[in-house]
C-alpha cells in the first residue's frame, strides 16, 4: 500500500508549523524531569525518556531526510542501532529490553541531535516536499505524539518504582465529578460500515474501510467508576478464578495482582504523575489489564464491547471534546454531570477502552510498503484492541477508527473499561 499525501497538511507553512510544535510539545514534557530520570528503564516494556527523544528524531532523519535525498549522510551512523526501534528492514537495533543502558549519548548530545535534525527537516520543508513525502512526514509527526503518551506512562511507571514516590508535576487535583447511573445504549445493529474514511491522516490498520454485522447490543453510558471495581475487588473478584480466562488466571497468579496497577493496598489512595492521592470514587478505573477487565466483565454478568460496535456509536461524537494531556492532569477524571441521558460519557480521553476484539487487520488490509510497512501489521498477532484515547493523549491525535492496541497482561497504560451487553 503506498503512501498518500493529505491535502490538508501539504502547505509547506503549515508542516513546518506542525512540526514545530510537535516536537516542542515533546520537549515540553521533558520539562520537569532531572537528567537522571531521563536514562533509567523500569521494565522491558517501558523506555527511558531519553531513547524516546532520540528514537522520534531518528525516525524523521531516517524516513524523510534520507527518503527526501538530503545529503551529507546519517548525523552519527552509529546511533541507527542504537534507537532503531523494530524496523528489521531498516537495519539492525539495540535490544528493546536494555535501552537503559545507554548512558551515551548523553541526554544533552540527544538534544543538540534533535536541534540538528529539526533544522535539516525545515531546510528540506522550504524546498518542498512529494506526495509521498509529506505523507512520511505527517506519519512521522503522528508517530511522536504517540511517543509523547508512552514517555508519560513509562515515567509514572518509573517514578512509581522510586520508593520516594516522586511527583512528575505538581497539578491541581481534577475537578469533583459524580459518575452517572450505569445506564445502557442501545446500539446499532445490522450491516454497518467502520474503518477510516474521509481526508485527513490515518493509520493503514484503520483501513479498509468495511461492512461488519452487528447483532442487537448495547454500550454502557460510560466506563466503569473506581467505585465499581473497588466492589468488584471486595466480592473476591481476585480470588475467583471462575471469572477469568486460563491465561489470565495464571498471569494473576505469577504477578501477586489483587488490585489495579498503582493502587494502595487498602483501596482508598493511587499513584499518580502528581504522587500518590486518593482515589476519586466517581472517576473511570484505570491501569487495568484486559484480563482484569474481562473478568469484571463476567463479574457484573456483560461483556467488552467488540470494537466495531464501540466505533459505531462513537462515529458521531467529536473527539476533541474529550480530556486529554492538553489538560495538565493526567490523571482521568469523572464525567461532567449535565451529559445528556441519550449520550455517552468520555468514548474519548480519560482512559483506552478495552474492547473483545484481537487486533487483526480488516477485510482487504495492506500494510504500507517499504520498512513502514513495519509500523502496524507485524503486530497483528497475539494483542487486543483499545479505543478511544486517554488523559495522556494529546488532543487531536485520535478518532473514532484509531486503532491502539496491547498485549492483554498489559497495564500501565491508562486503560479502562466500558461494559456491553448481549439484547434479545
Amino acid at each position: 500500500m503506498p503512501l498518500r499525501s493529505h491535502p490538508e497538511a501539504e502547505t509547506p507553512a503549515d508542516l513546518s508549523a506542525r512540526f514545530t510544535a510537535v516536537r516542542h510539545r515533546t520537549e515540553q514534557l521533558c520539562a520537569p524531569l532531572a537528567p537522571e530520570d531521563t536514562v533509567v528503564q523500569s521494565m522491558p516494556q517501558a523506555s527511558p525518556t531519553k531513547w524516546h527523544l532520540a528514537h522520534t528524531t531518528w525516525f524523521f532523519e531516517r524516513f524523510v531526510l534520507e527518503r527526501g535525498g538530503t545529503g551529507g549522510g546519517p548525523e552519527h551512523p552509529h546511533w541507527h542501532f542504537l534507537f532503531n526501534s523494530y524496523y528489521q528492514s531498516a537495519g539492525p537495533m539495540h535490544a528493546r529490553d536494555a535501552r537503559g543502558l545507554i548512558t551515551r549519548p548523553t541526554l544533552a548530545e540527544v538534544l543538540d541531535y534533535r536541534r540538528r535534525i529539526d533544522a535539516a527537516v525545515h531546510e528540506r520543508l522550504q524546498r518542498g516536499l512529494d506526495g509521498e513525502l509529506t505523507a512520511v512526514l505527517v506519519l512521522g509527526l503522528n508517530h511522536e505524539q504517540q511517543h509523547q503518551e508512552l514517555m508519560l506512562t513509562d515515567i509514572k511507571h518509573l517514578f512509581a518504582c522510586n520508593p520516594l514516590q516522586p511527583a512528575y508535576v505538581a497539578a491541581a487535583a481534577p475537578r469533583p465529578g459524580r459518575a452517572r447511573a450505569l445506564g445502557f445504549l442501545p446500539g446499532q445493529t445490522g450491516v454497518v460500515s467502520t474503518g477510516f474514511s474521509g481526508t485527513g491522516f490515518a493509520y493503514d490498520n484503520e483501513r479498509p474501510r468495511h461492512d461488519e454485522l452487528l447483532h442487537p447490543h448495547a454500550i454502557a453510558a460510560r466506563p466503569v467508576s473506581n467505585a465499581e471495581y473497588t466492589e468488584f475487588i471486595r466480592d473476591g473478584g481476585y480470588r475467583t478464578p471462575l471469572l477469568w480466562m486460563a491465561e489470565g488466571w495464571a498471569t494473576l497468579e505469577r504477578e501477586g495482582w489483587s488490585r489495579p496497577l498503582y493502587w494502595a493496598q487498602d483501596l482508598t489512595h493511587a499513584f499518580t504523575l502528581s504522587g500518590p492521592r486518593p482515589l476519586d470514587p466517581h472517576a473511570p478505573v484505570c491501569h487495568v489489564s484486559f484480563f482484569e477487565a474481562d473478568a469484571f466483565a463476567r463479574w457484573a454478568g456483560a461483556r467488552l464491547p467488540l470494537e466495531a460496535e464501540w466505533e459505531t456509536l462513537a462515529a458521531t461524537l467529536d473527539p476533541a471534546q474529550g480530556h486529554f494531556a492538553d489538560a495538565g492532569l493526567f490523571e482521568p477524571r469523572a464525567a461532567a454531570e449535565d451529559t445528556a441521558e441519550q449520550l455517552p460519557s468520555q468514548l474519548f480521553g480519560d482512559v483506552w477502552e478495552w474492547t473483545a476484539s484481537p487486533y487483526v487487520g480488516y477485510p482487504g488490509f495492506k500494510p504500507l510498503a517499504g520498512a513502514l510497512g513495519e509500523y502496524n501489521g507485524k503486530f497483528m498477532c497475539g494483542q487486543w484492541v483499545l479505543r478511544g484515547g486517554s488523559c495522556a493523549t494529546p488532543r487531536g491525535h485520535v478518532r473514532a477508527s484509531y486503532r491502539n492496541f496491547f498485549y492483554p497482561g498489559d497495564r500501565w497504560q491508562f486503560s479502562g473499561i466500558r461494559l456491553a451487553r448481549d439484547l434479545p
